[in-house]
């Protein structure tokens, strides 16, 4: 059968190297290269980008993202099993992909975007593995030094998980992450993608959720929001009197100019760091 990029169908990679996908590890292969590609055109250019990518796998989503043009994909692959894989894409693309054996949670990816980016545009594009896909996110979001050294995130996560990142106030979705993500970026979600698309097929709908970094996010330290956040959403039915009261309770709303009666799925991103700035 012949592909996009002329190399073998994913289904025959995985058979030929029998790379099973291992729940441990959070694995879900996507073996249709159009929606691989779908995913990589989500990301706008590549041109003379950088692209960071975790969990590559057999290679779907990095054939679709060199095939687009950028100008280098480096990926982090935790599962050893993948490599050869992986090299035979390496191979069909000399100089274009560098695969990097290791833990992504463990990964320094600002100092690996300062090595391997050459001072151009980088950009994450992923399929992330679901049981680390949340911490990665964060782990983004949450450096001191702005704006970070990525351009944009294009990422796939449980689709519950996408609507809690882009969820703003009033939104049952709404809680820590999606006050988070909305004081550091600009999110949207893209496209849902089937449990049918995947092998093995997971138990979720999921979902390509866009974000880029907000040039000048509000002046608010990263402690005192998560210990405001935490408070709030650890009683979220509460009224804001009850739930920060560990933190100070009406003297602090009063200081915030909160009212005290409202819940903490009314506040906005704006009104959550004005909160921790006079914690």
């Amino acid at each position: 059968m012949a592909t996009l990029d002329g190399l073998p169908p994913l289904r025959d990679v995985i058979q030929r190297f029998d790379l099973a996908a291992k729940k441990s590890l959070g694995q879900n292969f996507l073996f249709d290269l159009n929606l691989t590609q779908k995913i990589a055109r989500s990301a706008g250019s590549l041109e003379g980008v950088t692209v960071f990518e975790v969990g590559p796998g057999p290679g779907g989503l990095t054939r679709s993202i060199l095939a687009l043009g950028a100008k280098k994909v480096v990926a982090v692959e935790r599962d050893s099993r993948c490599l050869p894989a992986l090299a035979e894409v390496e191979n069909y693309y000399p100089g274009r992909l560098e695969v990097i054996e290791g833990d992504a949670l463990q990964t320094d990816f600002a100092a690996l975007a300062a090595e391997k980016g050459e001072g151009g545009p980088v950009k994450i594009i992923a399929n992330l593995p679901y049981n680390v896909g949340t911490q990665l996110l964060v782990n983004w979001l949450v450096p001191n030094d702005w704006p970070p050294f990525w351009q944009s995130l294009t990422l796939m996560f449980q689709k519950e998980v996408g609507q809690r990142i882009v969820a703003r106030e009033n939104d049952n979705h709404y809680g820590r992450l999606g006050v988070l993500s909305g004081w550091r970026a600009d999110s949207h979600m893209v496209f849902d993608v089937p449990a049918s698309a995947f092998s093995p097929p997971p138990k979720v709908t999921s979902t390509v959720v866009h974000l880029t970094p907000k040039a000048q996010p509000l002046p608010c330290d990263l402690a005192k929001l998560e210990r405001v956040t935490l408070a709030a959403f650890g009683q979220r039915r509460k009224m804001l009197r009850q739930s920060v009261k560990s933190l100070g309770g009406e003297a602090l709303l009063a200081k915030a100019d909160i009212d005290p009666q409202r819940r903490a799925e009314t506040l906005s991103v704006e009104e959550f760091v004005v909160l921790a700035n006079n914690l």
